[in-house]
Order: structure tokens, then C-alpha cells, then sequence
């Protein structure tokens, strides 16, 4: 298969997968609390993890080791956490929406942090998106004015972590395998994420069959939402570039929103010409 067809096909798959996260992280937290949710997201991807991939950590030489850890933090371990802070006040849906600033993040970061070059056409294509993703983020404001809004900025700092880590991985670590990278990542957060979950008070709730029914999604969001996810997305990266890759947030919003809508969140008509717009500057962004 040609790299030029099965790097969309990709973008299809990982739009599919981490747009379905966001409904898997809203039935986390009807029996967990956000940081026990971020917590077992970790431990259940990074046992999966080293079960399929613990022979490719011999690859990684000693010196990427600051850049897998770093990659770890801004790609994985913060954004998790904020997330589902996130999540405790505004709906999957606008949480999804305002995950598309990815794009935007990534250009801006990589010209002004990592002197990577882009083409006129592909700031084109990410304000173009970005206007689409205001528009639905203008809606699902007005349509639902019980949410506590000031809680979006921590989407908005985890879209910030996700551009830092695609810049990352592009000028640092695409001499390294995409398993390589995801195993080494969460081997670094193990630990960290076992320490808050001990401290979050656990074990008093693992019981309670509300709980365990949250695990399950949960597992689910760690295995597949975030583990094999992560391998196919720094294939992606490897094979393409910062702006295409981080492109996929474009269409994670319509996944989510569909989701949402058989969840009863509510979607109108502009919400839906957002999407349009954003489906626009995806490919404007990812022409050559």
C-alpha cells in the first residue's frame, strides 16, 4: 500500500478510536473520580504494553531516554489528568471540539520552539479548522449554559502538551520505532501513575460494582484508546508530518459528537456546518 493512501487511512482509524475516548472517559467517571480514571488509563496501557513490547525497549539508546520522558509527559501522562478534570464539568462532546486546537498548537510550536517549516497552504488549512472548531464550540456553549466553562482551559493546556510532543517525537525520536517509543513512555509514567493512585483513596472504591463497571471502560480506553492509538499515531508522525498527524484532532470532534448524540448530548444544525469547515481545513492542512 502506498504511504500516501495509508497515512489516511490511519487518520481514519485514530480519528475513530480517539473519538470514541471521550464517551469511554464520561462512563469512567460515573464510578471514579478523575485522577483514579487518569491513573488506571495509564497502568492498564502500560501492562498491556509490556506484555506485546517490553524486547523493543532494548532498542532505545541511553541518550533518548530525556526525550522518551519527556515525550511521556507532554504526550500521555498530563494530558490524561487534565482531561479528565476536564470532563467532571463540561460534556464529552465540547471536550472533543476543543481538542482540535491541537493543530493550531502544532504550528505555532514547532516555527517558534523547533524551527520546523510549513507551507503557507497548511496555516491555511488549520485556521480554517480552528474557525470551524469555534464554531462548534460557540454552540455547544449556548447549548448547554449549565457547564462550567472555565474548566475547557484545561483542555486547552492539554492541546498545548499534545503539539510540545509531536514536535518532540518528529525532530527527536523518528529514528526510533513507533512501539519502541510507546512502550519506553510508559514504562517512565508506571510508577508516577501507581503513587496517585494509591494516594487517591482506591482502594476504598475498587468495590463498589459502580466502580468496577468504570474500570471496564476504562481498560477499554487504556488498551486501545491510548496504547495501540499511541503506536499508530507515531507511525503517522514518522511517515508524514507534525501538522497531518495532529490533523486527526479535526476529525475526532464529528466521532465524539456522533457519540454524543446517541449519549442525548445535544447537537444542532451549526454544530454540524462546524464540522464541515473542519473537514476542509484537513485537507488544506495536509496537501503537499
Amino acid at each position: 500500500m502506498q504511504s500516501k493512501n495509508l497515512k489516511w487511512y490511519l487518520l481514519i482509524v485514530l480519528a475513530c478510536i480517539w473519538g470514541s475516548s471521550f464517551i469511554l472517559m464520561k462512563r469512567g467517571l460515573e464510578g471514579l473520580t478523575a485522577f483514579q480514571m487518569g491513573s488506571l488509563r495509564i497502568i492498564f496501557c502500560a501492562l498491556f504494553l509490556l506484555i506485546v513490547g517490553f524486547k523493543s525497549l532494548k532498542t532505545i539508546p541511553l541518550g533518548k531516554w530525556k526525550y522518551i520522558a519527556a515525550t511521556a509527559l507532554t504526550g500521555t501522562f498530563l494530558p490524561v489528568y487534565l482531561f479528565s478534570i476536564a470532563q467532571t464539568e463540561i460534556n464529552s462532546s465540547v471536550s472533543a471540539i476543543l481538542n482540535s486546537l491541537v493543530p493550531l498548537n502544532t504550528l505555532v510550536i514547532g516555527a517558534l520552539v523547533f524551527g520546523l517549516q510549513f507551507q503557507r497552504r497548511q496555516y491555511f488549512g488549520v485556521v480554517i479548522g480552528l474557525i470551524g472548531s469555534i464554531l462548534l464550540v460557540y454552540n455547544g456553549a449556548a447549548d448547554n449554559p449549565g457547564q462550567n466553562y472555565y474548566f475547557a482551559l484545561f483542555v486547552v493546556l492539554a492541546t498545548i502538551c499534545y503539539a510540545t510532543n509531536v514536535n518532540l517525537i518528529k525532530k527527536y525520536l523518528s529514528d526510533l520505532t513507533p512501539l519502541s517509543i510507546t512502550v519506553g513512555n510508559f514504562v517512565v509514567m508506571l510508577v508516577p501513575a501507581l503513587i496517585i493512585l494509591f494516594c487517591s483513596g482506591f482502594s476504598g472504591v475498587m468495590i463498589k460494582p459502580e466502580a468496577q463497571t468504570a474500570m471496564m471502560y476504562i481498560a477499554i480506553l487504556g488498551i486501545l484508546g491510548t496504547g495501540i492509538a499511541n503506536i499508530v499515531f507515531f507511525r503517522l508522525i514518522q511517515m508524514s508530518s507534525p501538522v497531518f498527524a495532529s490533523s486527526v484532532t479535526y476529525l475526532i470532534p464529528i466521532v465524539a459528537c456522533i457519540w454524543g448524540l446517541l449519549d442525548n448530548e445535544s447537537l444542532s444544525l451549526a454544530q454540524g456546518f462546524g464540522a464541515l469547515v473542519i473537514l476542509i481545513g484537513v485537507y488544506f492542512s495536509a496537501r503537499k
